[in-house]
């Protein structure tokens, strides 16, 4: 099946009444690859045999900061175009920055106290980016569900905290992280990683594994696993220099105290080389919390 291609809103505004319910949107920045072909997939399973995925590809310079990789981030429309034919979607909305801001927004969405840590720390205004454009695709495609991957766990929790704060009436469903045979989670960026970047990147993964064996002793022993795998990767004279290790509860993205019971996310960013790499795992901690 040949999706129809819609590049501005005048022409999504054509082809939204005819797709037939339910409507599922996979929102992406391009450069397609395994993971976001899970995620179409499990769009194409949530649609059923009668309904219609959406895709949109944008490279969002809201999300973007100074110095950042926007200008260089791939944008293969052809390729894109390519894939997602292939996995069964309905149309396609793949805007031009003129087309999805026609002037600076002067009103964007706050994440909230949940966005100002992590990579809300490490990448000032990124949430308030991501947030904005997945609010006006929503209000464009008019999606009854959007799919969104694990491996984007902070971004995934404010999305869901944005779709119950404003009624937005969108059911939000994730996908657990596509990994490589290797472990590495999949992602656009892995492009950019020569073989020693990439030798280097899999401490990420092994570490997070690390913490998940170790999440039956509790807070602590998490992240001093993880921790040791990192360091040894460091040591090791691997280009891998961590911004962050924590252990976090998964709707505030707030650090678990040593006394924590409950679900648990132990996320992870490091720069590989000139590649900046994010991953986490979700994890239980025994008790009575």
């Amino acid at each position: 099946m040949t999706p129809l291609l819609a590049r501005t809103r005048a022409e999504l505004a054509v082809i939204r009444p005819g797709l037939a319910a339910p409507v599922v949107l996979v929102p992406t920045m391009g450069a397609l690859h395994d993971g976001h072909r899970t995620l179409l997939r499990q769009a194409r399973e949530l649609a059923g045999p009668d309904g219609s995925v959406v895709m949109s590809i944008f490279v969002n310079p809201l999300q973007f900061a100074p110095g950042e990789d926007f200008d260089r981030y791939p944008r293969p429309l052809d390729t894109d175009l390519k894939v997602s034919a292939a996995e069964g979607v309905a149309a396609v909305f793949a805007p031009d920055q003129g087309e999805m801001y026609p002037r600076a927004p002067r009103v964007t969405v706050d994440p909230g106290p949940a966005g100002q840590v992590l990579e809300g720390e490490f990448r000032p205004g990124f949430f308030g980016g991501v947030l904005t454009v997945v609010l006006k695709l929503f209000q464009l495609v008019r999606p009854d569900t959007a799919v969104f991957g694990r491996k984007d766990a902070q971004q995934l929790a404010l999305i869901r905290q944005m779709v119950a704060d404003l009624d937005l009436g969108v059911a939000i469903e994730a996908v657990p992280t596509a990994r490589d045979p290797d472990g590495l989670a999949i992602s656009s960026r892995n492009a950019y990683l020569s073989v020693a970047d990439r030798t280097a990147a899999l401490a990420i993964p092994a570490a997070l594994a690390a913490g998940r064996d170790a999440a039956g002793s509790g807070p602590g022993p998490v992240l001093s696993a993880a921790r040791q795998v990192l360091d040894r990767g460091a040591a090791g004279g691997a280009p891998l220099a961590v911004d962050y290790l924590s252990l976090v509860h998964p709707d505030t993205f707030a650090a678990v105290d040593q006394g924590y019971a409950g679900p648990a996310v132990l996320a992870i960013a490091a720069r590989v080389g000139s590649t900046r790499l994010i991953d986490n795992v979700p994890l239980t901690l025994p008790g009575e919390g």
